[in-house]
């Protein structure tokens, strides 16, 4: 018996913060596997997007999107999660004074 999609799923988080997201929901926004997805926090929950393939950004300038805006919405994840990586590094490394 197949479950809706629109159920809530317990998934469980490894050691590394890794989770699986349930073959449904990749099934049904077309997230490869093994592929890559953009994650953020929005509104106060983590949303899990897939990243458009070069085959769906083809023509996204005709769509009244700015050239390069896919683009640069990548680098500023990629910018923001180095950010927070930085951040936490620092909140784990041992201060001087000890």
């Amino acid at each position: 018996m197949a479950s809706s999609t629109n159920e809530p799923t317990v998934v469980r988080v490894s050691q590394k913060g890794q989770a699986t997201i349930p073959k449904g929901l990749r099934e049904k926004f077309g997230i490869e596997t093994p592929g890559e997805v953009f994650i953020y926090e929005a509104e106060g929950r983590i949303v899990v997007e897939p990243v458009p393939s070069p085959d769906e950004l083809h023509g996204i300038h005709a769509e009244g999107h700015e050239r390069g805006e896919a683009l640069e919405r990548v680098r500023e994840l990629k910018a923001e999660e180095k950010r927070r990586e930085a951040e936490r590094t620092d909140r784990l490394r041992p201060s001087e004074d000890e």
